[in-house]
């Protein structure tokens, strides 16, 4: 099995996954936050639905520089609507799993990096870059937001098994 199909498998899963947990954000209380030095819980959202797009510029690129012009937060719009926040996750889905699929075996230890300028904050081969900048980091996302939904007490859907909403 190539390296792309195993990635790719766990990929549509987590995303399904996510998906499902978006589709459930009160983006029209976008700015509540459980603490001041959290993000609101639309910018949150916002973040998970841009992730997927990471994945693509892991895939297709040799490095992210996120100093660079249009790499910024600047680039990662938020949306104000439960429509908008999934057509952005769902094109990022597209373009992740499309590049991700591209991908030889060898491509996934070539290096790559993520940049702010000459700062390095990570660096690896390809493969371990998807793990832990794509899905590893969406996940660890999903599950901030899971906590936002039950503080304002929407149902939690199944993640890894039932939730006590499901």
């Amino acid at each position: 099995m190539a390296l792309a199909d195993a990635l790719l498998a766990e990929f549509d899963h987590e995303m399904k996954i996510t998906r499902t947990m978006l589709e459930r954000v009160p983006l029209e209380n976008g700015p509540w936050k459980p603490h001041t030095k959290s993000r609101g819980i639309g910018a949150l959202a916002s973040h998970v639905a841009n992730l997927p797009g990471l994945g693509a510029q892991i895939a297709s690129l040799p490095e992210l520089d996120i100093a660079a012009p249009g790499n910024g937060a600047n680039a990662r719009p938020e949306f104000n609507t439960t429509e908008m926040l999934l057509a952005a996750f769902d094109e990022n889905v597209v373009l992740a799993r499309t590049a991700i699929a591209k991908l030889d075996d060898s491509a996934y230890m070539a290096p790559w990096s993520f940049k702010r300028g000459k700062q390095v904050i990570a660096s690896g081969p390809r493969g371990s870059m998807l793990r832990s900048m794509l899905m590893n980091h969406l996940i660890h996302h999903r599950g901030q937001l899971s906590v936002y939904l039950r503080l304002n007490d929407v149902p939690l859907p199944p993640v890894y098994g039932p939730t006590a909403d499901s």
